[in-house]
């Protein structure tokens, strides 16, 4: 996620609808389905994220080779949890990039899938623990669980390349080819759900402060979902799926004129698909809003909360169930 932007006040009143999810009763969080069931899903992102954070590091487009050996990653992690991989190539200043398309066995070329995804690279000077190994390995893991469970929502996920500056809002950032060539092939989707930095969790939750006084939560325990008016019936039925998991709350918040008054809302690749008239939802902790790590060299492993991305994943399950095509 890139560095954010600020603009006046009334501005922000102006233009932006907000509106709670359903809270837990119990102050501390409960584990979904119980600690040994959920063990092996906190270890398998904790893998994830470290390989990609301590063994990888800093993933940036500009130097090294970090973010070559994070692709190679994906693509091996994808295919030994049974999926099949194409790699959406382009050049970015001589260098060849790639999104990272990862499919189901047997899913239907025609369909109109849900697509989920979260970028791959980080700024330069930052292992990227929870911007954005975070959001990869719960993109990982969720899709290791479908190809063992075969959901009936028709579901495709993507690894983004070049989100972070100095790509960030190019027509050469990762989500935005992948959107322009959708767009150009004639594809549908039924919507796309973006993981941004959601491993993080804190006793303080700061907000911008338009949002200051509209009651949102003072601890940073929640997930937050963040969508545009025109996304709303599809965030609502992401919401829907998500509070059937009591263990992880979620807030949310929809925006007028797809966010460019509050561009933090704007940070990641969702607002490549806002920009193309496609539905979009933003996943995340909140980002510098939460995590005081943002885009340093202290965004490492050891500070996220592995049990709170395990309970995302099983709220994600949950959203596949709910976008299931009716019977």
């Amino acid at each position: 996620m890139p560095e954010g932007l600020r603009i006046p006040v009334l501005a922000l009143v102006a233009t932006c609808l907000a509106f709670h999810a359903g809270r837990a009763e119990t102050e501390t969080r409960t584990i979904s389905g119980g600690t040994d069931a959920i063990a092996p899903r906190i270890e398998a992102l904790r893998r994830h994220v470290g390989t990609l954070s301590a063994d990888i590091g800093e993933r940036s487009v500009v130097r090294g080779d970090g973010l070559d050996r994070a692709k190679r990653y994906l693509v091996q992690s994808f295919q030994a949890a049974g999926l099949s991989v194409n790699e959406q190539t382009y050049v970015y200043r001589g260098r060849p990039v790639a999104n990272l398309i990862a499919d189901l066995p047997g899913a239907p070329a025609d369909s109109a899938p849900l697509l989920i995804g979260a970028h791959y690279d980080t700024v330069v000077d930052t292992p990227g623990a929870d911007d954005n190994a975070s959001g990869v390995a719960v993109l990982l893991e969720l899709a290791r669980w479908a190809a063992e469970n075969r959901p009936a929502a028709a579901v495709r996920f993507v690894a983004f390349t070049l989100e972070e500056p100095p790509v960030f809002g190019t027509a050469q950032q990762g989500s935005r080819v992948f959107v322009r060539r959708l767009v150009e092939d004639g594809k549908r989707i039924n919507g796309a759900i973006v993981l941004e930095m959601v491993g993080f969790t804190t006793p303080k939750q700061r907000y911008p402060l338009v949002l200051s006084g509209a009651g949102y939560p003072e601890t940073g325990d929640f997930i937050g979902l963040v969508g545009n008016r025109s996304s709303r019936p599809f965030g609502e039925q992401v919401l829907r799926g998500m509070r059937r998991n009591p263990a992880l709350p979620v807030e949310s918040l929809f925006v007028w004129f797809n966010g460019w008054a509050l561009p933090d809302t704007r940070l990641s690749d969702h607002a490549s698909f806002w920009d193309s008239d496609l539905p979009a939802v933003m996943i995340t902790d909140t980002a510098y809003f939460r995590n005081p790590h943002y885009h340093k060299p202290s965004d490492r492993a050891e500070t996220l909360d592995y049990a709170f991305m395990a309970e995302l994943v099983q709220s994600l399950t949950l959203v596949l169930d709910e976008l299931a095509p009716t019977r």
